[in-house]
This record gives C-alpha cells, structure tokens and sequence, in this order.
C-alpha cells in the first residue's frame, strides 16, 4: 500500500466523522492538485479530471473561484514569508481560511499546522481538535 493511500482512507474515515459540514476548497488548490496528478500519467489525469468535475456538483462542496486579489494577497503572503516552504495555493488557502474563520484542513501537510490551523490528516484516529 502506498502512503497516499493510507491518506485516501484516513480522509474518508475523517470526512466520515465530521458528518454534514461543507467543504470549502479553491480553484487554486484543484489546479495544485490537477498539477500533481498530471505527471503520473494518462490514468491519473483521467482521474483527477473526473474528480475535479464531480466536485463542482457536490452540493457539500464549494470550489472558490480563483480572482486577482486572492492571487495577489497569496503571493504576498509567500513573499513575507521566505523562511517557510509554503506553496501558493497553501497561502491561498491559509487567506480564505481566515476569512471564513475555518480552524481545520482536510490535510497532512505541516504547514497547515505551522500556520496555526489543525491538519486533520496528521491528528491521531479518533481525535479531534
């Protein structure tokens, strides 16, 4: 088993335990992730593409439309903030994530926890912050 697909399972077992909250993602994270799913191959394009196009009729999801101040506002952020290794798309999501006062990601990535949010993926099972 890979390690992203212990991830995979850990994120339905979390999605699970929330129950009926809404997930807020970005345009600007999607193409993080159509980027990353790219370059493995004809399958995972086809893939990502699917999933990308089921999450804009997921009525439990809301895809933020990317604009020229969340872009600008997220390159300002990763510029104040040469020390960390913080994408783009992770200041993005750092940005709205304060604005609409959201505590958790649906992640494992550290750095949603170095920037004072909880990274659900990394919390032991049955624990929620």
């Amino acid at each position: 088993m890979r390690p992203e697909d212990r991830l995979h399972e850990r994120a339905k077992v979390v999605v699970e335990r929330l129950g009926p909250h809404r997930i807020v993602t970005s345009e600007m994270v999607l193409v993080e992730f159509l980027d990353f799913m790219g370059v493995l191959g004809e399958q995972s394009r086809k893939i990502a593409s699917n999933a990308v196009a089921g999450l804009a009729d997921d009525p439990k999801v809301e895809v933020v439309p990317q604009t020229s101040r969340q872009f600008e506002a997220a390159v300002a952020l990763y510029a104040s903030r040469l020390d960390k290794r913080w994408s783009v798309a992770d200041c993005a999501s750092f940005i709205l994530m304060e604005e609409r006062n959201i505590r958790e990601a649906l992640a494992h990535d550290r750095d949603f926890a170095q920037a004072g949010f909880a990274a659900l993926l990394r919390e032991a099972p049955g624990r929620r912050a």
